[in-house]
């Protein structure tokens, strides 16, 4: 009887990918990075072992949210002291940290576990359209083509 083979964290092949988060929704953008951070899009794909890909994000601070979530939208965050409730609305977060906003939204996408801490550190975002990893030769890829 044949079995499938499954991947082993020493023999996974890694690439790199540019995707340019200009005028991409958020949701959809998050989704199909989670996908290729996890190795989804890979036929090796092995639930136990990290076989995802690096990803650079480019133009963070130009993902679109639709309807109206740029301002109802609220993330809370609490520094565990009386009154240390924050609050931020989604337009504020974008503006401000364009790069924790979709690395968060990503992060919430990816497992809660000690798989998904390492997957996410694959993952790079910047606000602008320059990033410092050329010398890695990143794969530009389409991601209106992948939705």
């Amino acid at each position: 009887m044949r079995t499938t083979p499954l991947a082993k964290a020493s023999e996974v092949e890694r690439k790199w990918y540019v995707i340019d988060g200009e005028d991409v929704v958020l949701g959809r953008l998050s989704s199909v990075v989670a996908s290729i951070l996890r190795g989804k899009n890979k036929p090796t794909y092995t639930p136990n072992v990290d076989t995802g890909d690096n990803v650079i994000i480019i133009n963070a601070d130009k993902v679109k949210l639709t309807g109206k979530k740029a301002k109802g939208k609220i993330y809370y965050s609490h520094s565990d002291h009386p009154g240390g409730l924050k609050s931020i609305s989604a337009g504020e977060k974008r503006a401000t940290k364009p790069e924790l906003f979709v690395e968060d939204s990503i992060r919430g996408m990816l497992p809660k576990n000690t798989l998904g801490r390492l997957e996410i550190k694959k993952l790079h975002v910047y606000a602008g359209p320059d990033h410092n990893h050329q010398a890695q030769n990143p794969e530009e890829l389409d991601i209106n083509k992948l939705i």
